[in-house]
């Protein structure tokens, strides 16, 4: 399917060179600053600026440097969508995370997406119930699918390190009575590790809801979201030299951040370790010390974040809408 074209207000003279306009978007919500240290990671007069709207739930986004668009997932509708600068939004991939049939889940569509070294696309699946890589024919190769013989729940958000070893959790949000759905296989919900010979190692399985994973810069520490709303962390974990974790803390507790929509979702770590994480109220920008510097919102609850452009944009997936704000940091793209 071909973008469509920009069409021109008049017709210009063939010998003219008519230079391409920037789309002005519209903006909303506003970026809550508790003090001054916010401003050298966003500037005091950046704004949020919502790109594309109508969607159920979007989720996942990942910034693809070889095309210079933004992939994303729309959860119930089975999608992945892709947006690109002035030509907006088109289908990039139908029956996303579920290929099937039918599926009685509320989310069987994609979430979590990343690249891998080879710039080829890795897409959680919740419907399938796997770790999967589109390859470059449109073909599927299932990365992980099974740990002790036993099924995922629905692989949900996934990182890799420098290593090629991926990081991904497996909360039970695809599954249509989440824990007590008669087709979960797994007694737990996990956090897990896939080396890149395909082993796979569980981390830990004492997260009620392990939601959201990312690395900190130098690769020594993991984050991981739990959207639970008795418990709504962010834990983090010393790793040890085999990828595997040490005892881990909470990070940050949102439990205090009372009457504002959502819970602790996904998150992206800046150059600087400085965390945005989705949780109540839109992305919480945390210090690495864990200092709440303040509040990215959108209006909407925010599911996830990406970096994109090179690296100093923060693309949201804002419930029914994707947007946009510009930083003074960067973060690492896959």
């Amino acid at each position: 399917m071909s973008w469509p074209k920009e069409v021109p207000a008049s017709s210009p003279k063939k010998s003219k060179k008519v230079e391409p306009t920037t789309k002005v978007y519209p903006t909303v919500g506003a970026i809550e600053r508790h003090g001054v240290s916010i401003d050298v990671l966003i500037s005091p007069d950046a704004q949020v600026e919502r790109l594309a709207g109508g969607f159920e739930w979007a989720e996942g986004p990942v910034w693809n440097r070889k095309t210079r668009t933004l992939l994303f997932s729309d959860v119930p509708r089975n999608v992945i969508f892709e947006w690109k600068e002035s030509a907006g939004t088109r289908d990039y991939l139908y029956r996303s995370g579920y290929t099937g049939a039918r599926n009685e889940g509320k989310e069987p569509g994609s979430n979590g997406l990343t690249f891998d070294a080879d710039g080829r696309l890795v897409i959680c699946m919740h419907g399938d119930r796997v770790v999967a890589r589109l390859e470059r024919d449109g073909k599927l190769t299932i990365l992980a699918e099974y740990y002790l013989n036993r099924r995922f729940n629905s692989p949900n958000d996934l990182v890799y390190n420098s290593k090629g070893d991926l990081y991904f959790t497996d909360p039970p949000y695809g599954l249509a009575k989440l824990n007590d759905d008669p087709n979960k296989d797994l007694m737990f919900n996990g956090v897990f590790l896939r080396r890149r010979t395909g082993e796979v190692v569980l981390l830990t399985r004492d997260l009620t809801f392990p939601n959201g994973v990312a690395l900190s810069p130098d690769e020594k520490t993991l984050y991981v979201a739990v959207s639970d709303p008795a418990r709504p962390v962010i834990m983090s974990y010393p790793l040890k030299d085999d990828g595997t974790l040490e005892a881990g803390m909470v990070f940050f507790d949102a439990s205090s951040l009372t009457g504002r929509a959502g819970l602790p979702d996904g998150l992206k770590v800046d150059i600087a370790g400085n965390l945005f994480a989705t949780g109540p109220g839109g992305v919480l920008v945390l210090a690495p010390d864990a200092r709440h510097l303040g509040t990215i919102v959108t209006g909407e609850p925010v599911a996830n974040c990406a970096w994109g452009d090179d690296g100093s944009t923060l693309y949201l997936t804002s419930g029914t809408s994707l947007c946009r704000v510009k930083t003074l940091t960067k973060g690492r793209m896959p």
